[in-house]
């Protein structure tokens, strides 16, 4: 609780004071934090700023006053209304926030332009530094076994279950939410006893909507790279400048650690997820237990790294915010910015709808000769 509302002081402190400056030749600009997302709209980019808004301050709020609210409750050892479903809540919210990610994005930025303005970081910026660090250790520090059975008790299994065996086989299914393990009706369906969670045996259509969201990132994905993700206005002179582009022209800066973050961010991660998610979906029905745990630990690995990819759609609301000194220096975001923020919230949508159950199933054919072998 303590964390939590030490975070949530800090961000009150990040949107309330200049975040940066900048000027050159005379001319300068100062920005708050809310202007990195208000600006995109003025650039007819109100959905990259809806995004950029709730990542990095809307949604770690929500997530913050949920914490307090539980953690308040269960000091005067009665939970407060709702506490369930918000706490429910917490595991939703958890991928969404990207403060640490803005912060990666901001240093970017500023790497980008040291060279021909001026900097000058404000209060704000050292606030949410101080706020994406309390976010960070207010997550490690939530334990959500404890917090489950403080709101709800640890209900028993369910009466046969059989330990050591898979729960499939037993019609049983344990909730990714709270952890409790929850016997399934006739259809495979039900709802957990003690958070309320949905529960399937495995979840309806997760290949397909896996596909249909990798489908949908692959063709997003081309007009990401092929068109500018922004243009740079220099002494009346526009430069438009793609992703591959931009990391080109940091080496040339000599920037070659922050080219690099650029270049796995923005192309190795998302080429990887596409194409550790779309073996993984082929792998599905393929696999077997020896196989299943490296291929889990894969799946974890891209569901864990898909958020960094947006480091780059943050350096276009820095840099588009701060840098508007008409036709002396400029920028305006190009039509690849939506496109690439299309791409990561794709992938990031396609990494949860996959089941990673799948991957422990034994194949039918594999299920057959285990039968044949065994002794009657």
């Amino acid at each position: 609780m303590a964390l939590a509302l030490g975070a949530l002081i800090a961000l009150a402190l990040a949107v309330s004071f200049p975040f940066v400056s900048f000027s050159v030749s005379g001319i300068g600009n100062r920005i708050e934090l809310t202007q990195t997302a208000t600006s995109l709209i003025d650039f007819d980019q109100s959905l990259v700023a809806i995004t950029v808004l709730l990542t990095i301050a809307v949604l770690p709020a929500v997530y913050l006053v949920a914490v307090v609210w539980l953690q308040f409750g269960l000091l005067r050892q009665a939970p407060l209304p709702a506490s369930r479903s918000i706490a429910r809540s917490l595991s939703h919210l958890h991928p969404w926030m990207m403060a640490d990610v803005f912060i990666v994005g901001a240093l970017v930025s500023l790497i980008k332009i040291a060279g021909m303005a001026e900097i000058e970081l404000g209060i704000s910026f050292w606030a949410f530094c101080a706020f994406a660090l309390l976010l960070l250790f207010t997550t490690q520090s939530l334990d959500a076994d404890w917090l489950w059975f403080s709101l709800a008790g640890e209900p028993l299994a369910p009466p046969g279950t059989r330990t050591g065996e898979p729960a499939s086989r037993q019609g049983l299914a344990g909730c990714a939410t709270c952890g409790l393990v929850n016997r399934l009706d006739d259809h495979g369906h039900c709802r957990c006893r003690r958070c309320g969670e949905n529960l399937h045996a495995r979840l309806p259509h997760s290949l397909q909507r896996t596909w249909a969201l990798l489908a949908a990132a692959a063709v997003m994905y081309l007009p990401a790279n092929l068109y500018p993700i922004m243009t740079t206005t220099s002494l009346g002179r526009a430069t438009p400048s793609t992703i591959i582009g931009g990391v080109v022209e940091l080496i040339q800066m000599g920037s070659w650690p922050v080219a690099i973050v650029i270049f796995v961010a923005s192309v190795i991660v998302p080429v990887g997820k596409l194409v550790a998610l779309s073996w993984l979906c082929l792998m599905a029905k393929r696999s077997d237990e020896l196989k299943a745990a490296t291929r889990t630990r894969l799946y974890r690995l891209t569901e864990f790294i898909g958020r960094w990819s947006m480091v780059d759609v943050f350096v276009v609301a820095m840099l588009v915010a701060l840098i508007r000194a008409g036709a002396l220096l400029s920028i305006t975001p190009g039509p690849a910015a939506l496109a690439f923020a299309s791409v990561v919230v794709s992938t990031m949508l396609a990494a949860m709808t996959f089941d990673p159950r799948l991957l422990w199933d034994t194949p039918p054919a594999e299920a057959t000769r285990t039968a044949q072998g065994r002794p009657r």
